[in-house]
């Protein structure tokens, strides 16, 4: 049961009133805008049914000076029934400074990797920008421990798994409410213009983080992807290293992806592949499907998503998935002979009559018995909707 807060959590406002004593005095034009957005999930575990509300609304606020700065910043109250809480937390609040060829961000701001599955999310920090003819090249640093824990999703042991499922108790907000206390540093690459077309665009980096939590565990990355058009169609091929540290000595870990996709204005196909070894440890648990939803560790799928808009203001999407099992080590709890885990099928309908309003619907099903790890196993299914209605 969630507890009343006894005091408010001092953290927020400070940075929120730091930030605008600072910027607000010498901004020529600010907008303020408000969105709402709301979903409902009615879904299917393996042992229970489960219906889920929850919602969250962002007001925000951005201001601009000159042509060489600006700022943002928007909070977000969150509110779920299971049980009922409601979730107050900082979701960006930073000051963005641009020269000829500099580009300087300081404070809560949001990093990806260049492959999308290993660090994702809102982090506390900076990063500097430089362009050059060789590309942009970009160095960043970021804290997680002051972050809201599902606005990051680091599971990276079975605790940091137990302590994010666990709901916020304001009587204990500390111990509950935040993400593990982790540093990440980032020196990232990327270039739009590779080949003898200059089509090809790039992207690399190298990464980790660095464990202050006291789990002992600090893993850092090494990854790529290269997108280049060819014959109509566009191919993506990326790949990740990495080397992971803790109390048991150092070990490797390995992630790859390739995907080729056809587009025009209103129809788009893609074909993806993805391959993880037992030992690979994202940061953020980034779900790879929609019904299912594992992170990329220890599996391997292939899919198949198609889009296409009919009108100027609908549009659906559906997408297919094969999981399996990367290796003996991978899932040990299941059959150990077997290696595929089954099929996923998942679809939408998006209609959106207005820039400022969006209804959406989608569902979809996990079938175990298409494999051979835990064939006798219950389907999973789960079934979406969602409104987002945005004020300017």
């Amino acid at each position: 049961m969630v507890q009343q807060p006894k005091n408010m959590c001092k953290l927020l406002p400070l940075l929120i009133l730091t930030l605008c004593l600072i910027t607000i005095p010498s901004l020529p034009a600010l907008d303020f805008g408000l969105v709402w957005n709301q979903n409902l999930q009615y879904y299917e575990t393996g042992s229970e049914t489960v219906l889920d509300y929850e919602g969250i609304v962002i007001p925000r606020l951005t201001g601009i000076w000159g042509s060489t700065g600006a700022f943002h910043v928007s909070l977000g109250l969150n509110y779920e029934n299971d049980p009922w809480a409601f979730v107050p937390e900082l979701l960006t609040a930073d000051i963005y400074m641009r020269g000829s060829n500099l580009e300087l961000r300081l404070g809560r701001m949001f990093y990806i990797d260049p492959l999308g599955f290993i660090a994702g999310g809102l982090f506390d920090g900076g990063r500097v920008s430089f362009d050059m003819q060789a590309g942009t090249f970009s160095a960043g640093a970021w804290y997680t421990g002051l972050v809201y824990k599902k606005r990051l999703n680091i599971e990276m042991t079975g605790e940091e798994l137990e302590h994010n499922d666990a709901g916020l108790d304001y009587g204990d907000f500390r111990n509950t409410y935040f993400a593990p206390r982790r540093l990440l540093a980032a020196l990232d690459w990327e270039h739009h213009g590779l080949g003898s077309r200059n089509r090809v665009a790039a992207r690399a980096a190298i990464f980790g983080q660095f464990d202050f939590s006291g789990a002992g565990l600090h893993t850092q990355y090494l990854s790529a992807k290269l997108t280049a058009p060819i014959t109509g169609l566009i191919f993506n091929l990326g790949a990740c290293l990495e080397l992971i540290q803790n109390a048991g000595g150092f070990n490797t870990g390995f992630a790859a992806e390739l995907s080729t996709a056809w587009q025009n204005p209103t129809h788009r196909l893609e074909l993806l592949s993805r391959f993880s070894t037992a030992e690979f440890l994202p940061i953020s648990s980034i779900a790879q499907s929609n019904v299912l939803s594992p992170k990329l560790s220890g599996v391997s799928f292939i899919s198949l998503d198609y889009t296409a808009r009919f009108h100027r203001v609908l549009s659906a999407s559906i997408s297919s998935f094969y999981f399996m099992r990367s290796n003996a080590e991978s899932f040990p709890f299941y059959n150990p002979n077997g290696r595929f885990l089954g099929a996923e099928v998942y679809g939408g309908l998006y209609w959106s009559p207005l820039s400022d309003l969006s209804l959406n619907v989608a569902g979809g099903i996990f079938l175990p018995s298409l494999g051979d790890i835990a064939p006798d196993a219950r389907n999973l299914w789960r079934i979406d909707v969602n409104l987002i209605l945005s004020l300017y």
